[in-house]
């Protein structure tokens, strides 16, 4: 097949330290072309990802009316110079409009929360669309703006995050994730705390003024350089060695994650996963086979109690069955190839 995939304007594929989207983008490409399919990309000037043919957006803001215009046009007009027998978008929805509009077989797949008014038009406008979320969580939402929807999970490049089977009986908790109260690092510290663990925190935070104030009243207080450590932002090679050499992962977030990747990176470590019943994150942790979900302080202190009693093994087959590229892959080949051989009823 003659395949387009699309990511958001604002990085490059492959991005740098941040992008999951493109990442993920990145990762489908690579593993479609092994599978002898045609590629094309079209993403944000100056990507570098190697592909049967690139475009660039000429707009490189996805709020902007005007960029979404000149982007719409640009995508159909690639769609056309390709050849392409299917779209597939990791961009946003207003940009397929002149493709669901000319019958052209979309794939709309969502990362974050869908917009169910857009939804509802679009799936009006063709019968060669499909919708997939990278959760049942995200499935479940976008689907109340009708249409066909399947879910489709993230995918984790095993072959980057090392298995390490056997970790120190005195190894940190770690915190790996963007430090605001969404996230809830203030309650990772008071777990870890009272758990009598050592945390280790990684990740960002930004100089918005909430952000600022929530780093300086919650955790800079307790940071102490032993006990509470503060690492900053990480790339890819120190999150592997640092999720590699953690007894878990605790990221009790506050927030409906879309999905939730860095429990899977965490669990392609070997490392069990502490987090909330929150958004997809129950779609990753199973309680009690590779890590547990959490409530409250008090649950969290229970669960790394537990941690011992969890196989490492375990963790990183839960990912291998669930989250592989090869997996992914084929499902998403699966849909194209449905698109393609014949109509989708509305």
């Amino acid at each position: 097949m003659r395949i387009l995939l699309t990511a958001d304007p604002e990085l490059t594929v492959p991005p740098g330290p941040y992008g999951g989207v493109q990442r993920l983008v990145a990762q489908w490409i690579e593993e479609l072309r092994k599978h002898g399919h045609q590629v094309a990309l079209m993403a944000r000037v100056g990507s570098t990802m190697s592909c049967d043919a690139f475009f660039p957006w000429p707009g490189n803001q996805s709020q902007n009316p005007a960029h979404t215009i000149r982007n719409a046009r640009a995508l159909a007009s690639a769609a056309r110079t390709f050849r392409a027998d299917i779209v597939h978008s990791s961009s946003r929805l207003l940009y397929t409009w002149p493709l669901l509009l000319s019958g052209t077989p979309v794939i709309m797949t969502y990362h974050r929360r869908p917009g169910e008014r857009q939804i509802a038009i679009a799936r009006r406008l063709s019968r060669q669309l499909i919708f997939t979320g990278v959760s049942g969580y995200i499935s479940e939402l976008g689907g109340r703006g009708g249409g066909n929807w399947k879910t489709v999970y993230n995918c984790i490049d095993l072959n980057r995050l090392t298995f390490r089977e056997k970790v120190a009986p005195d190894a940190p908790l770690v915190f790996l994730s963007r430090i605001d109260a969404d996230k809830g690092a203030h309650l990772a510290i008071d777990i870890a705390r009272r758990a009598g663990r050592q945390l280790i925190i990684a990740g960002n935070h930004s100089a918005d003024e909430n952000a600022v104030r929530y780093w300086r009243d919650l955790i800079e207080p307790h940071i102490d350089g032993q006990n509470i450590r503060y690492i900053g932002p990480v790339d890819d090679n120190q999150k592997n060695a640092l999720l590699g050499s953690s007894c878990a992962l605790i990221v009790p977030t506050q927030c409906d994650e879309a999905f939730g990747l860095v429990y899977a990176e965490a669990l392609a470590c070997g490392t069990p996963a502490i987090g909330t019943r929150r958004g997809a994150v129950p779609e990753i942790i199973d309680p009690g086979k590779n890590g547990w979900l959490i409530s409250t302080v008090e649950e969290g202190v229970e669960a790394v109690s537990k941690i011992a009693s969890l196989s490492r093994s375990v963790c990183r087959q839960s990912v291998e069955e669930k989250f592989s590229i090869p997996k992914i892959v084929a499902a998403y080949e699966s849909i194209y190839r449905s698109l393609v051989v014949k109509p989708v009823s509305k």
